[in-house]
């Protein structure tokens, strides 16, 4: 299995609540999002419209957006509490997506791009329902570990992975990888084990998502515990509201 620095070693003790992660400067934040917009843009993906609402236009929207408040739609970015984003990290954006146990929902799918940079770790996890495709959508070569669940939650490291890739049936080792080049994708299924990461030398990787609704406040099981989103340290404005943290509707 290769060796990533997948996080500090604070985070392997104790319980998530005694932890301490470092935060994310507002300004790594604000860098990164402009540096994937030119990213999808410059490999022809197009951002619907309110990926560019500044915060000021936030203050402005009444309920018409609360489908983009409620389902978490937009902006994700995050270091997973590694106090590296660089190595250990993800961009997102989440273009469309239902919320589970809703009366609203009319939506049972899900679709995010993301931009995962050379080397750049998104750690070993799992979730609980969701079920995903993840897809190279044509730059870059993405890797993909795996490993199955063990009854009590833990990656299994000894029994092989059956997984599909674009229809086709295949079986890897325990902790071995499937790479995707573009236009290829792999199924990853509830209880199913993954990390991934842009191979060396392919730059970052343009990776689609297609999955059933998806809920990251409920539904991410990490090997190691860590957080999902990032506490920020607010050293100069944000250009962008990540997903979490747009204001309640005009006028409410």
């Amino acid at each position: 299995m290769r060796k990533h620095p997948l996080v500090p070693a604070a985070l392997t003790m104790g319980r998530l609540a005694k932890v301490y992660f470092p935060t994310m400067k507002r300004s790594e934040i604000n860098r990164t999002i402009s540096q994937a917009k030119d990213f999808f843009a410059a490999h022809e993906f197009r951002l619907p419209p309110f990926a560019f609402w500044k915060p000021v236009h936030w203050q402005r929207v009444g309920g018409e957006a609360d489908e983009i408040r409620r389902c978490h739609l937009g902006w994700d970015l995050t270091d997973f509490g590694s106090g590296n984003f660089p190595k250990v990290g993800l961009t997102l954006f989440t273009l469309r997506n239902g919320k589970p146990g809703d009366p609203d929902n009319k939506k049972n799918y899900a679709e995010k791009i993301m931009m995962t940079l050379e080397e750049q770790v998104t750690p070993l996890h799992f979730h609980w329902t969701k079920t995903e495709d993840i897809v190279n959508r044509g730059a870059g070569v993405l890797v993909v570990q795996l490993f199955n669940a063990t009854p009590d939650e833990q990656p299994d490291p000894t029994t092989p992975v059956l997984v599909q890739c674009d229809g086709v049936t295949r079986q890897v080792k325990a902790g071995g990888t499937v790479e995707l080049g573009a236009g290829e994708s792999i199924t990853i299924t509830p209880r199913l084990y993954h990390q991934f990461y842009g191979k060396k030398g392919g730059g970052a990787v343009l990776v689609g998502e297609v999955s059933s609704v998806n809920d990251d406040a409920t539904d991410n099981r990490f090997a190691q515990p860590l957080p999902r989103f990032p506490a920020i340290e607010e050293d100069e404005p944000p250009v962008y509201l990540l997903c979490n943290q747009y204001p309640p509707a005009a006028g409410t």
